[in-house]
């Protein structure tokens, strides 16, 4: 789903609902070549390195992180031999069992397992830079699950990245981590908050049991096809839906739904016609092959009941979902499917679930996911300064934006006037780039 919200952007290159106050949020702030951002021009262990997004695929032919693999082991090496660097965590998307062409065997008649030892060689480079951080001992690595690796199990990760530490919930495919000795710092993909891409252990029970993926799987996997296709002639059209006047709020919100499907079809035209068994899987539960069909609404007559086979009564279980997902405040599912194009909502959950959120002491979030890196000061429920932080992404191109972004937090010391510092930075050309910068104290 991600990959369908940051293709709309090459469309509209404009986001439904209102974005935060940037800082500054893609255009460099200087140019810091001679400078090491893994230095705090002492001698204390204890910077904190955050990256998101790899999106490692299996298969180099149509992974989104190709060029760019070689230029992240370079940056992992250099994290590697600073004395300063405490951290470094992963906060997901490192992964991706979503960018596969329908029609593909994710596993390749294998597993999970297998289909993790693949990634892991075909970005040997990046693999062998991180476990070599995690063998010296000296730099805890920590990984926080997206939703591109939402049920990549823990044993899976630890298979290629043995001794890696795992900051999970106890739901599949979540995960907040603070770094020790900094409750008021919280990590996090941020997929929860998005109904496309949170975990949805609900829908589709009766055809595959236990899965928790969302639709945004669906939609990225079409995506994925669009793009090796070449963005073809469409195969074939859908038929309009027009909403149910008389059927209510589900139904309300089902139509809402198909009209977030209806333009993915659109924006992404694949060779194949909807009634054709495309959509391989044999991933996370499902076994079956499946059609376009299966996943759009529909209805017989017009203005009739809307109804749908893949994620039927999607509509009506979000907030038992976010119950399960622990999202403290709940969003409206209205407001949650219509934000599907909206990176800045996405953005705008860390000041609801955290710094609004009276129950909640962060003073500093730091998401991933919508591969916009940027840097953000609010204020708390009690009026206290909080800064968020989006780690960007390191895949090939991101559309309108640069790429290949890391944050690193410098906490404060002892000192009355220290400040934790939060940078950010991309390594574009093998760069260091200064993007932005903010601090506080806690």
């Amino acid at each position: 789903m991600k990959t369908f919200l940051r293709f709309t952007n090459l469309i509209f290159v404009l986001f439904l609902f209102s974005a935060l106050p940037a800082c500054n949020n893609s255009n460099p702030v200087s140019n810091d070549a001679g400078i090491n951002p893994f230095s705090n021009g002492g001698l204390e262990r204890n910077m904190i390195v955050i990256m998101s997004d790899m999106h490692m695929g299996a298969d180099l032919t149509y992974a989104e992180c190709k060029n760019n693999v070689p230029h992240l082991a370079k940056l992992i090496d250099q994290i590697r031999v600073s004395p300063n660097v405490r951290e470094l965590v992963i906060a997901g998307d490192l992964i991706d069992e979503w960018f596969v062409p329908a029609t593909v065997n994710t596993y390749q008649g294998s597993d999970q397992a297998g289909f993790a030892g693949r990634v892991a060689a075909a970005n040997s480079a990046v693999f062998v830079a991180l476990n070599n951080v995690i063998r010296d001992g000296y730099i805890l690595v920590t990984y926080v699950p997206g939703n591109h690796d939402i049920s990549v199990t823990a044993a899976s990760i630890e298979s290629i990245l043995p001794g890696i530490r795992q900051a999970r919930d106890a739901v599949l495919g979540l995960g907040t981590y603070s770094p020790v000795g900094f409750p008021q710092i919280a990590i996090e993909h941020g997929h929860r908050y998005n109904f496309f891409c949170a975990p949805d252990p609900y829908s589709n029970q009766n055809v595959a049991p236990g899965s928790i993926l969302p639709p945004g799987y669906f939609f990225t996997r079409l995506a994925a096809l669009a793009l090796i296709q070449g963005n073809p002639a469409p195969g074939d059209t859908a038929p309009v839906v027009t909403p149910n006047i008389s059927g209510g709020n589900s139904q309300d919100i089902l139509y809402r739904y198909w009209k977030e499907w209806y333009f993915t079809i659109h924006s992404f035209p694949i060779s194949n016609r909807f009634s054709e068994n495309i959509f391989v899987t044999n991933v996370n539960g499902f076994t079956g092959t499946y059609k376009v069909n299966d996943l759009l609404p529909y209805q017989t007559t017009p203005g009739g009941l809307i109804n749908v086979n893949l994620y039927n009564g999607v509509q009506d279980n979000w907030d038992l979902r976010q119950t399960n997902n622990s999202v403290p405040v709940h969003i409206p599912v209205r407001r949650a499917i219509d934000s599907v194009n909206s990176s800045p909502e996405i953005d705008y959950q860390s000041i609801q679930q955290y710094f609004m959120n009276p129950n909640s002491d962060k003073r500093l979030v730091v998401f991933g996911h919508t591969h916009t890196p940027m840097i953000t000061v609010s204020q708390s429920y009690d009026n206290k300064k909080c800064i968020y932080a989006n780690s960007g992404t390191w895949i090939d191109k991101n559309p309108n934006r640069t790429t290949m972004h890391f944050v690193v937090i410098t906490p404060q010391s002892t000192t009355p006037s220290s400040q934790t510092l939060v940078k950010l930075y991309n390594f574009e050309n093998e760069v260091v780039t200064k993007m932005d910068e903010n601090s506080l104290r806690f």
